[in-house]
């Protein structure tokens, strides 16, 4: 297997690693403000959603490339660092966008047609994650993060 796709599979491993962890969150959060008016917990919800996500897939992407890197006399390549970080929040910019827009909308919508909170929430953060897996991939694509050669 080609390198540039073991990086995407690892991308996609953190992403959905990080998925699973606010989802489980989120849902948790969702019922527990379940009292509190549509867009209230919905918003709520959404910045739970972020903490957990980011939290678990930037403590996964570091360990995942943290050697990538480090140069033969142990320091660390801060160009290619920058070039890299600049991509990669760029793409997650990218998605993040698109995804709280769908996440939040889906939410609210499925709330006010009498949804449960937890129901609503894991439908709407599943439906959103696919979209944002979707764009992250396109975008990392797009700006060539994982590209032969230099």
């Amino acid at each position: 297997m080609k390198p540039q796709y073991k990086e995407y599979l690892k991308l996609n491993k953190n992403i959905f690693l990080g998925f699973l962890a606010s989802i489980v969150v989120s849902a948790i959060i969702a019922e527990l403000f379940s009292g509190q008016q549509n867009y209230v917990n919905a918003t709520i919800t959404l910045g739970a959603d972020y903490i957990v996500y980011f939290s678990t897939f930037g403590t996964l992407y570091y360990f995942d490339n943290k050697k990538k890197y480090l140069l033969k006399t142990g320091e660390i390549d801060k160009a290619s660092l920058r070039r890299d970080l600049i991509k990669i929040i760029s793409s997650l910019g990218i998605g993040e966008v698109v995804y709280t827009v769908c996440r939040w909308s889906l939410q609210y919508y499925l709330l006010t047609n009498s949804y449960h909170a937890y129901i609503a929430s894991l439908v709407s953060q599943s439906i959103s994650t696919v979209i944002y897996m979707i764009t992250v991939n396109l975008s990392v694509k797009f700006m060539r993060l994982y590209k032969d050669g230099p």
